[in-house]
Protein backbone atom coordinates (compact mmCIF):
# COMPACT_ATOMS: atom_id res chain seq x y z
CA UNK A 1 0.00 0.00 0.00
CA UNK A 2 1.41 3.41 -0.95
CA UNK A 3 0.46 6.54 0.97
CA UNK A 4 1.52 10.02 -0.10
CA UNK A 5 3.03 11.32 3.18
CA UNK A 6 2.93 14.96 2.02
CA UNK A 7 -0.81 14.72 1.44
CA UNK A 8 -1.19 13.07 4.81
CA UNK A 9 0.46 16.02 6.58
CA UNK A 10 -1.39 18.64 4.52
CA UNK A 11 -4.74 17.16 5.48
CA UNK A 12 -3.91 16.49 9.15
CA UNK A 13 -4.03 12.75 8.58
CA UNK A 14 -7.62 12.68 7.32
CA UNK A 15 -6.65 11.57 3.81
CA UNK A 16 -5.10 8.41 5.20
CA UNK A 17 -8.03 7.44 7.40
CA UNK A 18 -9.19 4.72 5.08
CA UNK A 19 -5.70 3.56 4.16
CA UNK A 20 -4.34 3.23 7.69
CA UNK A 21 -6.58 0.87 9.58
CA UNK A 22 -6.10 -0.62 13.02
CA UNK A 23 -4.48 -3.67 11.39
CA UNK A 24 -1.64 -1.43 10.18
CA UNK A 25 -0.64 -0.62 13.74
CA UNK A 26 2.08 -2.69 15.35
CA UNK A 27 1.52 -4.30 18.73
CA UNK A 28 3.95 -1.72 20.17
CA UNK A 29 1.93 1.18 18.78
CA UNK A 30 -1.40 -0.34 19.83
CA UNK A 31 -0.08 -0.92 23.35
CA UNK A 32 0.95 2.74 23.50
CA UNK A 33 -2.55 3.96 22.64
CA UNK A 34 -1.80 5.03 19.07
CA UNK A 35 -4.73 5.03 16.67
CA UNK A 36 -5.32 5.33 12.98
CA UNK A 37 -7.02 8.65 12.11
CA UNK A 38 -10.42 7.01 11.59
CA UNK A 39 -10.48 5.93 15.21
CA UNK A 40 -10.70 9.47 16.61
CA UNK A 41 -9.63 10.78 20.01
CA UNK A 42 -7.08 9.09 22.22
CA UNK A 43 -9.28 9.50 25.30
CA UNK A 44 -12.84 10.31 26.25
CA UNK A 45 -14.50 12.40 28.96
CA UNK A 46 -13.50 15.87 30.10
CA UNK A 47 -9.87 15.47 31.18
CA UNK A 48 -6.80 17.44 30.13
CA UNK A 49 -5.83 14.88 27.44
CA UNK A 50 -9.25 14.68 25.75
CA UNK A 51 -9.14 14.89 21.98
CA UNK A 52 -5.39 14.20 21.76
CA UNK A 53 -4.66 11.89 18.82
CA UNK A 54 -1.50 9.99 18.00
CA UNK A 55 -1.42 8.69 14.45
CA UNK A 56 1.17 6.11 13.43
CA UNK A 57 2.72 7.20 10.13
CA UNK A 58 5.43 4.58 9.77
CA UNK A 59 7.42 2.01 11.69
CA UNK A 60 10.66 0.30 10.62
CA UNK A 61 13.45 -1.78 12.11
CA UNK A 62 16.41 0.42 13.02
CA UNK A 63 19.87 -0.32 11.60
CA UNK A 64 20.87 -1.05 15.22
CA UNK A 65 19.75 -4.53 16.26
CA UNK A 66 17.02 -4.53 18.90
CA UNK A 67 15.79 -1.03 18.09
CA UNK A 68 12.98 0.32 15.92
CA UNK A 69 12.14 3.67 14.37
CA UNK A 70 8.56 4.90 14.79
CA UNK A 71 7.11 8.11 13.33
CA UNK A 72 3.84 9.66 14.49
CA UNK A 73 1.67 12.72 14.01
CA UNK A 74 0.45 14.00 17.37
CA UNK A 75 -2.46 16.45 17.49
CA UNK A 76 -3.29 18.32 20.69
CA UNK A 77 -6.45 20.49 20.78
CA UNK A 78 -6.41 23.99 22.33
CA UNK A 79 -6.00 23.98 26.11
CA UNK A 80 -5.21 20.24 26.18
CA UNK A 81 -2.00 18.30 26.86
CA UNK A 82 -0.30 15.04 25.98
CA UNK A 83 -0.05 13.96 29.62
CA UNK A 84 3.17 13.16 31.49
CA UNK A 85 5.02 10.32 29.78
CA UNK A 86 8.41 9.01 28.66
CA UNK A 87 9.84 6.83 25.88
CA UNK A 88 12.44 4.00 25.96
CA UNK A 89 14.60 5.87 23.46
CA UNK A 90 15.00 9.32 21.95
CA UNK A 91 12.24 11.48 20.47
CA UNK A 92 13.14 13.86 17.65
CA UNK A 93 10.29 16.18 16.79
CA UNK A 94 9.07 19.14 14.77
CA UNK A 95 6.13 21.49 15.45
CA UNK A 96 4.13 21.44 12.22
CA UNK A 97 1.52 23.86 13.56
CA UNK A 98 0.73 25.55 16.86
CA UNK A 99 2.36 26.53 20.14
CA UNK A 100 3.44 24.11 22.86
CA UNK A 101 4.88 24.48 26.32
CA UNK A 102 7.03 21.36 26.74
CA UNK A 103 7.22 20.65 30.46
CA UNK A 104 9.89 18.40 31.96
CA UNK A 105 10.25 16.85 35.40
CA UNK A 106 14.03 17.37 35.49
CA UNK A 107 14.68 20.65 33.65
CA UNK A 108 13.02 23.99 32.79
CA UNK A 109 10.07 24.04 30.38
CA UNK A 110 10.59 25.25 26.81
CA UNK A 111 8.20 27.11 24.51
CA UNK A 112 7.95 25.66 21.01
CA UNK A 113 6.23 27.33 18.05
CA UNK A 114 5.41 26.39 14.47
CA UNK A 115 8.63 25.41 12.71
CA UNK A 116 10.60 24.59 15.86
CA UNK A 117 12.44 21.28 16.18
CA UNK A 118 12.86 19.51 19.51
CA UNK A 119 14.79 16.62 21.02
CA UNK A 120 13.83 14.61 24.10
CA UNK A 121 16.41 12.21 25.58
CA UNK A 122 15.56 8.61 26.41
CA UNK A 123 13.54 8.16 29.60
CA UNK A 124 12.86 11.89 30.09
CA UNK A 125 9.42 12.53 31.58
CA UNK A 126 7.68 15.29 29.63
CA UNK A 127 4.25 16.77 28.87
CA UNK A 128 3.33 18.83 25.79
CA UNK A 129 0.74 21.49 26.68
CA UNK A 130 -1.03 23.34 23.86
CA UNK A 131 -0.78 27.03 24.78
CA UNK A 132 -1.78 28.33 21.35
CA UNK A 133 -4.98 29.22 19.51
CA UNK A 134 -5.17 26.21 17.15
CA UNK A 135 -4.86 22.45 17.38
CA UNK A 136 -1.14 21.75 17.64
CA UNK A 137 0.38 19.24 15.21
CA UNK A 138 3.72 17.65 16.09
CA UNK A 139 5.70 15.24 13.93
CA UNK A 140 7.59 12.92 16.29
CA UNK A 141 10.14 10.28 15.38
CA UNK A 142 11.30 7.81 18.02
CA UNK A 143 14.26 5.44 18.01
CA UNK A 144 13.28 3.02 20.74
CA UNK A 145 14.01 -0.39 22.25
CA UNK A 146 11.76 -2.77 20.29
CA UNK A 147 11.08 -4.89 23.40
CA UNK A 148 9.59 -2.04 25.45
CA UNK A 149 6.32 -0.14 25.25
CA UNK A 150 6.66 3.02 23.16
CA UNK A 151 5.07 5.18 25.87
CA UNK A 152 5.09 4.95 29.66
CA UNK A 153 2.51 7.25 31.29
CA UNK A 154 2.76 8.79 34.76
Amino acid sequence: MTIDRRSLLRTSGVAAAGALGAAALSSTARAAGFTAPAHGPHSTGSGPTDGVTRTLLQEHPSPAEGWETVQTLVQIPRHKESGRHSHPGVEVGYIVRGDVLMKFDDRPSIRLRTGDPFFIPSGTIHNAVNVGKVTTMMLSTYVVDEDESLVTTY
